[in-house]
Formats: structure tokens, sequence, C-alpha cells
């Protein structure tokens, strides 16, 4: 279990014109940076267990808590969350510490961005590795509408973007339940049930399978969405169609070298043409759920520490 008071203490850092709430770790060896960044709806604190572990191995550790989140800016306009802001978020970073480059891990939403800050910004991009979303390739028509006809007007991705709102004042109105009942592991398989899932669980009594955290970790994520509210974070959802645009002349292959992590038990379907899009990619499945980095620490840590180590030793012999 580790406390906030053993996270680093946050800057707010100004890019891209906005400011980001940013820990910090391991400037002494500056030079080699990482940076993490978190998905839905976590924040920056979800890699607590990676950053001491990193800066061991000798990296200089950049957490930011994206926008939308934590005490981040969160912007007002819907467009202000789309793929270029938020790349440029990652840019602006890069830019404040003076690196032309960095690796880039990203979880979740995050995992998206990181792709996305690939194609956008290849320059930028020195390796990457994404837990739990894979690669998404650009769909004939926007990925919001697809899942529509696909999943219908209940699916949490299509519900956030037709109904705007909606789910913003539930998940408000329950933060503490809806994150203690989202953060669980070792969940016995359910038959779906009718309804949007998402706001089901903001009003579920009793969760089924095991907390991913203790309850004064759960307390840093619960606190700061009592303090945020969940409209800026469901924005970058609300920003799928867009990004669908935006993305339409990026070359759609990703060069640089990759590691993909999935967890066994994540509802997150797996790609089943990754390296056709990412052909440096390696793949690791660890058995666990969604939250993979805060369910298996060690596991994560060692998976990537060899990772980042082979491609240390490949790139000294180039």
């Amino acid at each position: 279990m580790i406390s906030q008071s053993q996270f680093p203490t946050p800057t707010l850092i100004s890019v891209n014109g906005v400011e980001l709430e940013v820990f910090e770790a391991g400037r002494e060896n500056a030079g080699r940076p990482i940076v993490l960044c978190h998905g839905w709806p976590e924040h920056a604190f979800s890699w607590r267990h990676q950053v001491p572990a990193l800066v061991a191995a000798g990296y200089h550790v950049i957490v930011p808590n994206q926008r939308g989140y934590g005490n981040s800016s969160r912007p007002g306009a819907v467009t202000d969350y789309d793929i270029e802001h938020l790349t440029g978020d990652l840019v602006g970073l890069l830019d404040h510490y003076r690196y032309q480059d960095a690796t880039f891990v990203g979880h979740d939403w995050g995992s998206m961005v990181v792709w996305g800050l690939a194609l956008l910004h290849p320059g930028r991009v020195k390796r990457l590795i994404n837990l739990s979303v894979p690669y998404q390739e650009r769909w004939e028509k926007p990925w919001v509408e697809m899942m529509e006809t696909i999943f219908g007007g209940d699916f949490y991705f299509v519900h956030f973007n037709r109904q705007p709102g909606v789910a913003d004042a539930v998940l408000d109105q329950n933060t503490s339940r809806f994150l203690r009942n989202l953060y669980r592991k070792n969940q016995p398989p359910m038959a779906p049930e009718p309804g949007m899932m998402i706001i089901n669980l903001a009003r579920q009594e009793t969760p089924p399978g095991e907390p991913v955290m203790s309850d004064s970790e759960l307390a840093v994520f619960v606190s700061a969405f009592e303090a945020s509210g969940f409209t800026g974070s469901i924005n970058w959802y609300r920003n799928l169609d867009r990004n669908w645009h935006l993305l339409a002349d990026a070359n759609p292959i990703i060069q640089q070298p990759a590691l993909m992590i999935y967890g066994d038990q994540d509802p997150v379907a797996k790609s089943e043409n990754l390296s056709d899009f990412v052909p440096n990619v390696e793949v690791v499945n660890l058995d666990c759920g969604h939250w993979i980095q805060q369910e298996k620490p060690q596991e994560t840590n060692q998976t990537i520490l060899n990772w980042l180590e082979r491609q240390e030793a490949k790139a000294s012999l180039q």
C-alpha cells in the first residue's frame, strides 16, 4: 500500500493553453524521460507502484494529471478535449522539460492518447508502452456511429455522446460509490443487464469481486473527482468521432518499438491485427483484469523494466 504522502508532490505546469498538475520523480536521471499517462476515471496516483521502480532503474519519471483531471485545467468546451489537444499537452510537457522525445506509457484512455501521439507527433515518441487498450484502427465510419450500430444506444461510449450530461450528473452524485464499485478485481462473469452499464454501476449496492486498492488509496481518487466532477474526463469520449476525422491524414503505421500489456480478465477486447499497424510490437499477457498496473504492480513493473532494458541494449548496438 502506498499513501498519497509517499507520492511526489505535484507542481502546476503551463502547457498548450492549460495548466497540468504534474508529479515528477527522478530528476537526477535527467536525459532518460518516461511519461506515464492515466486512463478514465483515473488519476496520476494510479501509477504509484511504477514511479519508484522506474526511478530506481534510472528514469526521469513525469506523471501528469491530464486535462479534466485532478487539479489540472478543465476547459469548458467539449472540443478542447480532442486528440489534438490531449497530444498537444504531452508535446508541451516535453518542451517544458526540454526533451525532444520520451518513452510514453499509457493505460486505458491514456493508451489511446499515446497511440494518437505516435500518429500525430511521431518525432516526439521514442518508444511506447500501452496497457489494456490496443491500437484502434480507423473504421470506415466514425467510431461512435459504428458503436451505436453494433452495441446500441445504451453502450456507454454512445450514451456519453448522445445524452450529454446525464451520466455526468449520476456519477457526480455517487462519486464514492461509483469508484468503489468500479475498482474491482477477480469479478465473476456477469450476464449483461439492461440499461447503461456505468450508471447502473454508480447505483449498485454490493459490487462483485474484490477491491483493487485500500480505502486510503481509493480516497485519493474519490477526493479528486469530488473536487473536479466527471464532465471534463467524460468529454474525452465526446471527441471520438472528431478524433476519427482529425486522424484521417495521419500515417496509420506506428514504427517505434512498442510493448502492449493485456490483462487476460480485462473486458476490453484484444487486437487481432495489432502488428499490422504496430509492426515493432511485443505483446505480454498478465493474469488480471482491467486495472493492470494496480492489480499486478510487481509483474507490471518487471514486464516494463525487462522490455526497456532490452530496448536500451538494442539501441546501444546500433
